[in-house]
């Protein structure tokens, strides 16, 4: 039985990992490319979270963020060995050398990027995210930017997401997909 019978042809029958800053869509965005896709999705975060049997901030609470990544990365190599899938990963995930070459042996990466300004509007709405909790949200998304953007520029793919509806950066990353894929082909 093929979880993947809407993939494009051409396309490698492998999970589609999405990489990128917090609030960038990572899951909603990847819960709408699996449901294109005929794919699972699942949300790396929300498999630690079940995982530790905590939330991702109280983990951060309890362990601090070394022991967060540690269990992330478990967790990232688990679900690389199941069937293949649409995987929103955390934003530092990619930043672990583990972690992204794992990631690069057994999926497709996709960087979604976005304006810092958009991101930092989304996260300030919210505050479920340990790292901006009582900070101001786009001084850490540049930050984090500084740090990481060098770690996502190596994924198989960018694609440039903004402040549009969701279904527009599917279609963009099925674009991409089918570009990409086509040109390994020739």
């Amino acid at each position: 039985m093929s979880a993947i019978s809407n993939l494009p042809p051409g396309l490698p029958r492998k999970t589609i990992a999405l990489v990128g800053l917090m609030g960038v869509g990572k899951s909603s965005i990847g819960r709408r490319l699996g449901a294109a896709l005929g794919m699972p999705f699942v949300d790396a975060d929300a498999e630690v979270e079940a995982a530790a049997g905590r939330s991702i901030p109280e983990i951060f609470a309890a362990y601090g963020e070394p022991a967060f990544r540690d269990g992330e990365r478990r967790v990232i190599a688990r679900l690389l060995e199941g069937e293949p899938h649409v995987l929103a990963t955390g934003g530092g995930a990619f930043v672990n050398a583990e972690t992204r070459a794992l990631i690069k042996a057994k999926a497709i990466s996709i960087w979604l990027k976005a304006d810092l300004e958009v991101l930092a509007r989304r996260v300030g709405r919210k505050d479920n995210r340990p790292l901006v909790r009582d900070r101001d949200p786009m001084a850490v998304l540049q930050e984090q930017a500084a740090i990481r953007y060098p770690f996502y520029a190596e994924a198989d793919l960018t694609v440039q997401t903004g402040d549009t509806p969701h279904q527009e950066a599917v279609v963009a990353i099925l674009d991409a997909l089918r570009s990409h894929y086509a040109g390994s082909a020739a």
